[in-house]
């Protein structure tokens, strides 16, 4: 009897262990499972505190790009002068975005003109003009003029023309048609130097003959529409130019020095390197230009520098202004290289008062401190110009 009460009080109090030992079990799940949440949440906030973080790396580059956006539809232009209605000219530049003509462009809108600028963009660049883009006195026209365009204005700029060799072959029959409509000329002299009076020595079956004798027909339409319907032309006869905004790749003497000496790779001369060239700065010729057009002048007026130099004498220089460590390299002197051309411009000084005026050494820096930004771009895209020289008989080379 006793042992049956003893065995029933063993039974009770082992069950109030076995759920008090339950219960400390439960309390230690809860706690365990209490713990782990609070973990996870810990987890889940510091994950989208991580999250965040990288949204916010990704999300301020383009917060800068729209500040940056913000800023061009708010862009600050280039100076311009304020011109009355009366004295305000309605201008088309034909191949505007080009070399030449974007500097041209530039000149004219600073004036306080309205500047339409037709191209076609076979040679010109749309970044040459885009700082004018939006402008209210700007407007460009992607366009070949080879096609008609009806447009009022008050003065034509014809510049729509390939002038540099590789880029005048590539398409000749389009460079023929191009030039036929146009106003300007440049001729290879014999008659050194060459005045207004010479005609030029040209073959007309030549590689250059789409370009030469194209400008000789264009002096020939422009005259005979002045004289037959008495339309009002000027002829700007221009020679040798360089500056920024050049292609770097154009085969030319200068853009191909400038581009060998940076990249430290020979400078080649052909021949003996004694043949001699003329080269004006860009914003000389553009000042010319608009001299000219603003004159009484009719008759074809020479545009260039009288300051001659030789080939090896440019190659020398522009390797010290560049200070590179480039060698000379004396090739085979080309086929039909004119040994001498130099504009007399006497002409222009007694009729326009323009002569060029920024020294040589000047206008070189300054197109080295763009070729040399030119090469970091390209670097960027992956892309680095090699010089193109001019091609004429059967591969042979020569100087621009």
């Amino acid at each position: 009897m006793v042992s049956k009460a003893l065995l029933r009080l063993v039974s009770a109090v082992n069950r109030r262990r076995m759920k008090l030992l339950l219960g400390i079990a439960l309390l230690a799940y809860v706690a365990s499972v209490w713990g782990n949440f609070v973990n996870m949440r810990s987890i889940q906030e510091n994950g989208e505190l991580k999250i965040e973080s990288k949204i916010e790396e990704i999300v301020e580059p383009l917060r800068e790009k729209i500040r940056d956006l913000e800023k061009s539809f708010t862009q600050k232009y280039p100076p311009v002068k304020f011109l009355s209605e009366k004295d305000r000219k309605r201008i088309l530049i034909t191949g505007g975005a080009g070399f030449v003509g974007s500097h041209l462009t530039d000149k004219l809108m600073m004036d306080g003109h309205e500047v339409t600028v037709v191209d076609n963009f076979f040679t010109g660049r749309k970044r040459n003009v885009e700082h004018w883009i939006g402008h209210e006195n700007f407007e460009l026209i992607n366009h070949d003029v080879v096609e008609p365009l009806y447009i009022e204005v008050d003065q034509i700029y014809h510049l729509a023309s390939p002038a540099s060799p590789p880029n005048y072959m590539y398409n000749p029959i389009k460079t023929l048609k191009t030039n036929t409509i146009g106003t300007l000329n440049m001729l290879d002299p014999e008659v050194h130097p060459q005045s207004e009076e010479y005609w030029g020595h040209v073959n007309p079956i030549g590689p250059r003959a789409c370009y030469d004798e194209g400008k000789r027909v264009a002096e020939t339409m422009c005259y005979a529409y002045m004289k037959q319907e008495g339309v009002e032309v000027r002829v700007a006869r221009i020679f040798n130019t360089f500056g920024p905004r050049m292609h770097m790749n154009d085969g030319r003497v200068v853009s191909n020095f400038i581009l060998q000496a940076l990249q430290g790779e020979p400078l080649t001369v052909y021949g003996s390197g004694s043949q001699t060239r003329a080269f004006q700065y860009v914003s000389d010729l553009v000042n010319g230009l608009v001299a000219l057009m603003n004159s009484n002048v009719s008759s074809p007026v020479n545009l260039g520098n009288p300051e001659e130099h030789t080939i090896l004498e440019f190659a020398q220089l522009i390797k010290n202004l560049v200070g590179s460590g480039s060698e000379i390299q004396f090739l085979s002197e080309a086929q039909d290289d004119p040994q001498k051309r130099k504009p007399d411009i006497r002409k222009a000084k007694m009729m326009l008062a323009w002569e060029p005026v920024v020294p040589l050494e000047e206008g070189l820096n300054k197109a080295i401190h763009y070729f040399r930004k030119e090469l970091e771009y390209q670097a960027n895209n992956q892309y680095i110009p090699k010089p193109k020289p001019a091609r004429i008989k059967k591969g042979r080379t020569r100087h621009n």
